[in-house]
This record gives C-alpha cells, structure tokens and sequence, in this order.
C-alpha cells in the first residue's frame, strides 16, 4: 500500500498561482501512476491530471491545459501540481491518487475507480 498527504493548498486571487504537493509514503513510488482530482462542493470529483509512473507521459482535463502542469521527483517520492492563470472555478478540493503502472491511457487515468489509494486532500480557493 502507499499512503498520501498533500499540502500546498491555500487562499489566492484569480490569475494567480499555487503548487501542489503529494508526498507518497509505502511501498515503491515508481510502481505507481499519480492522478489529480478535485472536487468541488455540491459537485462530482473531477479529473484534473495524471503522469505516468516514469514521469514521461501525462494527460490533463481541458478545463486546465495549459494551465496547470503536473510532473514528479521519483527520489523525493513527491508529485507536484503546477496551477498557474487560477480561475474562480478551480475552486476545490485537490486530491492526489495513486494507481498500479499499467494501463496509461486516458479513460483509466481520468477515472476515479482506477485508483485505490487516495489523499485527504488540500483546499484551493480562488478569489476574484
């Protein structure tokens, strides 16, 4: 198993940015897959981003491209999420989420139920 906690979260105004951690405790880093999602209140947990266990592939919602980049220190077992030009709806919850290597394809790494390890979370919120 792997355990998760992310940090990073905070107050920010519209435009502005933030960096979010997960740092990942347990068993081998690189055997995992990491995902973001978030979660908005009275709303579904949505995908945001996910890299691959080596750091060479990556998908991100469109609600995000371009905006958001998420990459991962494979020595430091970290992965990170890069949230630049915030919108007020990037208003969330964050989350990261770890997945067994196998399988990167989009409509695995933007499903919630393809990751069994989960964070508690970090609250982004972003004022206009």
């Amino acid at each position: 198993q792997v355990q998760l906690v992310e940090s990073g979260g905070g107050l920010v105004q519209a435009g502005g940015s933030l960096r979010l951690s997960c740092a990942a405790s347990g068993r081998t880093f690189t055997i995992y897959d990491m995902g973001w999602f978030r979660q908005a209140p009275g709303k579904e947990r949505e995908f945001v981003a996910a890299i691959s266990w080596s750091g060479g592939s990556t998908y991100y919602a469109d609600s995000v491209k371009g905006r958001f980049t998420i990459s991962r220190d494979n020595a430091k077992n970290t992965v990170y999420l890069e949230m630049k030009s915030l919108k007020t709806e990037d208003t969330a919850v964050y989350h990261c989420a770890a997945k067994a290597n196998r399988g990167f394809v989009r409509p695995i790494v933007a499903a919630t139920e393809s990751y069994p390890y989960w964070g508690q979370g970090t609250q982004v919120t972003v004022s206009s």
